[in-house]
């Protein structure tokens, strides 16, 4: 009688990691994006149900860099981070050198790991950091148009291959497990597979190992698992898990590659996190002889808590452009601002293009790409032209020559022309040209204090003769905006004249 039957037991259920709805799209929120078939939504759910398994879904931070892995977030209710094509290794490492009691998950596919991001798995291992690596080899670009992968096998067609992949013009599959095998590093490396219910079982019993080594702190873990495609492979599921079970296990072999779990030590970089106060002396930022006697790298006067300087600095390659960036961030820094730095320079030593974007700001800085500044100092006139249309209006544009040119428009930007190369080869060498505009730029706005560019300077400049000549270099350019020249730098009434 059905009222004598025992009570169903559920063995496989949706994981208690996964969202309750999965948001991305309008419709269908109880179902994930992959393909019918995929085999990354069954990784996705082993991977849940190893975190609930070990109870560590607070402490886990999962990474997902470009390809099928791209929406993790959406599934699986743990930190996530997105990482850049190929670079979820060098991420991953970051946050768990930042955060060395979190469990941090790189979650990658073959044309991510096994492609661009070759270099980051293999040092990332090398180094034995202690992470775990999901690698979800299905031999092609599945997200992308079925374009063949590194671990595409031979002879089969793909939209880069379609008379089959040949060794003497592809190459041959990277066997990766193989291939890490042959570090030091690494603790523990296996192969498994999605080709049956069988191998499916086993490979959610290898993540979950995978993960105990990391909560033991054990070191580099990585789970390789062969996984169906059936969209770009132009099958069925069925078809596709059958060519899983006979076909990549030949060129891919299932098994153990390495496993050091029981003999394992921690790593030394994480055993021991620096308190932040060491962190000055780790970075060699220890106070420098010319700095005052109290030691302090701060200067006395408090920043201006409203101050967001958004800077660019372009001219040639030669002209010193970065390091007046880098004179801008130090002084910065030493005022007690937030700063940033970004470089930007062709491949020419010299008369190449170069720029650089600074950023002073009283508030954190939230990016370092300066696409509105506030300020720009262009050394030449093709940085002139090229960036004058993105000033702020009411910005501020020092431009190296005795007027600017006629056909570039102010816009409500004040304009001061400064010819910087001229004045400092009057005090003995051009090279001093970009502290000449440094000190205009100081003197027509005040944003920063006297004291914290001595504090620059003294770091950044080491010897004596070039000290004294910058100094002086400075005071030239301050001298320059207080007493600009008799004739206008340009008569057009739409630009204020040099100093205001």
């Amino acid at each position: 009688m059905a009222g004598d039957a025992p009570a169903m037991a559920v063995i496989h259920g949706r994981s208690p990691i996964f969202y309750a709805r999965f948001d991305r799209k309008d419709d269908d929120q109880d179902q994930t994006h992959y393909c019918p078939g995929c085999g990354h939504g069954i990784v996705t759910k082993l991977l849940a149900d190893a975190i609930d398994a070990l109870g560590i879904q607070d402490r886990t931070i999962l990474v997902s860099p470009v390809g099928c892995s791209v929406f993790g977030y959406e599934y699986v209710d743990v930190g996530n981070i997105q990482a850049a094509h190929g670079r979820a290794p060098a991420v991953a490492t970051a946050v768990k050198r930042s955060r060395p009691d979190s469990i941090v998950v790189s979650y990658q596919g073959d044309g991510d790991l096994a492609a661009i991001g070759t270099a980051e798995i293999v040092h990332a291992a090398n180094r034995g950091e202690s992470l775990t690596v999901i690698f979800v080899n299905n031999a092609i670009y599945g997200m992308t148009g079925g374009q063949m992968a590194p671990t595409t096998l031979l002879g089969e067609r793909t939209t880069t291959t379609p008379l089959g992949r040949d060794p003497a013009e592809q190459g041959y599959p990277i066997k990766v497990c193989e291939l890490l095998a042959t570090l030091e590093a690494p603790v523990f490396l296996e192969r498994v597979a999605l080709g049956s219910n069988k191998q499916i079982m086993a490979t959610g019993r290898v993540i979950r190992h995978a993960l105990e080594n990391q909560v033991h702190n054990l070191g580099f873990s990585l789970v390789e698992v062969l996984s169906p495609c059936p969209t770009a492979w132009g099958l069925d599921p069925v078809e596709a898990q059958t060519f899983v079970r006979e076909a990549m296990t030949r060129t891919f072999p299932l098994g153990n590659f390495r496993d050091r779990s029981q003999s394992a030590i921690p790593p030394r970089h994480m055993t021991t996190v620096p308190d932040v106060g060491e962190l000055p002396r780790i970075l060699g930022l220890d106070p420098k002889p010319g700095d005052d006697e109290a030691g302090d790298t701060v200067v006395s006067a408090a920043p201006v808590p409203t101050a967001d300087h958004r800077i660019v600095v372009a001219g040639f390659g030669g002209q010193g452009v970065l390091l007046l960036g880098e004179f801008l961030a130090e002084a910065g820094l030493s005022a007690g601002y937030h700063v940033s730095w970004l470089p930007s320079y062709g491949p020419q030593m010299r008369s190449g293009t170069s720029n650089c974007h600074v950023r002073i700001s009283a508030a954190p800085v939230d990016a370092p790409l300066v696409s509105r500044p506030t300020v720009l100092i262009a050394l030449n006139e093709p940085s002139l032209r090229k960036f004058l249309p993105f000033v702020e209006p009411g910005g501020l544009v020092l431009y190296n020559a005795d007027r600017v040119p006629a056909d570039c428009p102010a816009n409500g930007v004040r304009t001061i022309p400064i010819a910087s190369t001229a004045i400092a080869d009057r005090l003995g060498s051009p090279r001093v040209g970009n502290m000449v505009m440094l000190g205009a730029l100081l003197e027509a706005t005040g944003m920063l204090p006297e004291e914290a560019i001595e504090r620059a300077l003294h770091r950044l400049v080491t010897r004596e003769s070039w000290y004294e000549l910058d100094r002086t270099a400075l005071q030239a350019g301050r001298a320059a905006v207080r007493q600009p020249a008799a004739t206008p730098a340009d008569p057009s009434p739409a630009r204020d004249a040099a100093g205001g």
